[in-house]
């Protein structure tokens, strides 16, 4: 098997939403338009047990070049808070401006929806019923064996929303159709940061992912970004992981990563990867779940986060992550 893992030097629990690492203080309960299912100290606690934690990281290893390129990878990275907070919920800004209260409306965007991840999805405010298993990437009124039964093509792809047409029909529509125009955005800023890339494993791979967010095939990028192994930057970008998906599993959601690696620590744990296979050998399970064997060309390397955006930053931050998930490219 041929992965990539990657360790990220952050805290667990941290939030863009804290305004401060003092307690915030409960505001005065004021009347809103969407009745709260708590009162507004409730969610100030809520808040609170988040913490704001700088992301930081030693630039001065850093070629200018390399410098110019975290700007531009940044602002790629921030389209994808705009892509999951559709997949997770919807019409984001219809939602927070029917809330009037700060701490409810903070608690939210912390959550990227209005259901407390941290809390088995409990709503936040009680005009919005149980969050539904299949988010948004399925209609509201569909059933599983509607869904099964259809002979619709690419229904359980990973880039592809399901949506009914004018007749009431279950059609696909992809993630680059849908999201066209913020792609595009996406995808320029990546093509502007690779004209920076001194490392040609990076450009490459930045080129091919812009392309990539534009066809829905990602297959070359994440072949491309798995050969990369003297960068010192990196970004993870796309749709990523199918969590968001409780119904099937099958629809990725949008997320992103930008990193800087630790040369020094990643050489530290290349080490490891060499016990992979005896590892596996020795789990106290069935032979049957060893099938598949580990190899020793995965790469484990440590990395500082410095920007968080879409499905990642919702909730729990991500502290490591093990990708790519394409079995094409694990094999």
């Amino acid at each position: 098997m041929k992965n990539l893992i990657i360790l990220i030097a952050i805290t667990l629990l941290i939030s863009s939403c804290s305004e401060n690492k003092n307690a915030r203080k409960p505001e005065k309960q004021v009347t809103t338009e969407i009745k709260s299912t708590t009162n507004s100290e409730l969610m100030g606690k809520k808040l609170n047990e988040y913490v704001r934690v700088p992301l930081t990281t030693d630039l001065s290893k850093l070629t200018d070049k390399e410098k110019k390129m975290i700007p531009l990878l940044i602002k790629a990275a921030q389209t994808m808070d705009e892509l999951f907070w559709y997949e997770a919920y919807g019409d984001k800004n219809a939602l927070l401006n029917s809330i009037k209260d700060k701490n409810t409306r903070d608690f939210i965007k912390l959550n990227y929806s209005p259901w407390d991840r941290l809390d088995n999805n409990t709503p936040i405010i009680s005009s919005v019923k149980k969050k539904r298993l299949g988010a948004n990437f399925y209609p509201k009124n569909m059933t599983k064996e509607e869904f099964e039964k259809s002979t619709l093509v690419d229904k359980d792809s990973l880039y592809t929303f399901i949506e009914r047409n004018d007749k009431g029909e279950l059609i696909a529509i992809g993630y680059n159709q849908k999201f066209n125009k913020q792609l595009r955005k996406t995808s320029q800023y990546l093509l502007e940061a690779a004209e920076f890339a001194e490392n040609k494993g990076l450009k490459k791979y930045l080129l091919a992912r812009s392309k990539a967010l534009l066809n829905d095939d990602y297959l070359q990028s994440d072949n491309l970004w798995m050969d990369m192994k003297t960068n010192h930057l990196d970004i993870v970008i796309g749709p990523i992981e199918t969590y968001e998906d409780q119904l099937f599993g099958y629809k990725a959601a949008h997320e992103a990563y930008v990193l800087v690696k630790d040369m020094e620590w990643s050489k530290k744990l290349a080490h490891f990867v060499t016990f992979l296979p005896e590892l596996q050998k020795n789990l106290p399970v069935d032979a049957k779940y060893k099938a598949e064997k580990p190899g020793t060309k995965s790469d484990l390397n440590a990395y500082d986060a410095i920007y968080y955006s879409g499905e990642s930053n919702s909730g729990g931050k991500t502290i490591a992550i093990n990708l790519p998930n394409d079995e094409r490219v694990q094999l």
